[in-house]
């Protein structure tokens, strides 16, 4: 009789607790589940944009200023313009243009006429190389998610975490803030201002 009498008087959290015990049961196991599964859901885009703007001119079908995807090479950029015009310099586009050469956001592709004089010390220098307007490094403080993304060693997550610790008082602060990898600073600090 006494065991009913105590069953009777904790009926209520003992049942509380059969029921939660069983709630967290179901959601240990269906999260686990889920865990197991492809996650469809995941964005597959990098967090910043995945667009940048390239203008081009020179000998194109449409000259002008294109959006393309972060990881767009000349070609996609030359495609995007119409294509090369009849009138384009054949040896040139052969002979100097790397179209498999990834662009950055704002580069200027320039694609020189039959006949055109060659600048002076040719179309690379100046910030040309191969047609596109560069800068001779890339800066840490102000470069653009694309340009870190062009240096060697330096993917999507890396040059998020550059860009995130802005300011930099010199370039070595991305070794001693543990931002790169010795051996890609190695690689890039050459190509690297502030």
């Amino acid at each position: 009789m006494i065991r009913v009498e105590i069953l009777d008087k904790f009926k209520i959290p003992i049942g509380l607790s059969l029921v939660g015990t069983v709630l967290i049961t179901g959601g240990l196991l269906l999260g686990s589940k889920k865990d197991m599964s492809p996650q469809e859901d995941f964005p597959k885009e990098s967090l910043v944009s995945s667009q940048i703007m390239v203008d081009v001119s020179g000998a194109v079908v449409n000259p002008g200023v294109y959006k393309l995807e972060s990881e767009s090479r000349i070609e996609d950029a030359i495609k995007a313009a119409g294509g090369l015009a009849e009138q384009a310099s054949g040896e040139y586009v052969s002979k100097s243009l790397n179209l498999a050469q990834k662009i950055s956001d704002g580069v200027k592709i320039y694609i020189p006429y039959q006949g055109d004089p060659t600048p002076p010390g040719g179309w690379v220098g100046q910030g040309k190389i191969a047609g596109v307007k560069t800068t001779s490094g890339a800066n840490i403080n102000s470069s653009t998610q694309a340009e870190l993304e062009a240096l060697p060693g330096i993917g999507p997550v890396t040059a998020s975490k550059i860009i995130s610790g802005r300011p930099y008082g010199k370039v070595e602060d991305l070794l001693y803030q543990k931002i790169v990898p010795k051996a890609t600073f190695e690689k890039i600090k050459d190509s690297l201002q502030i």
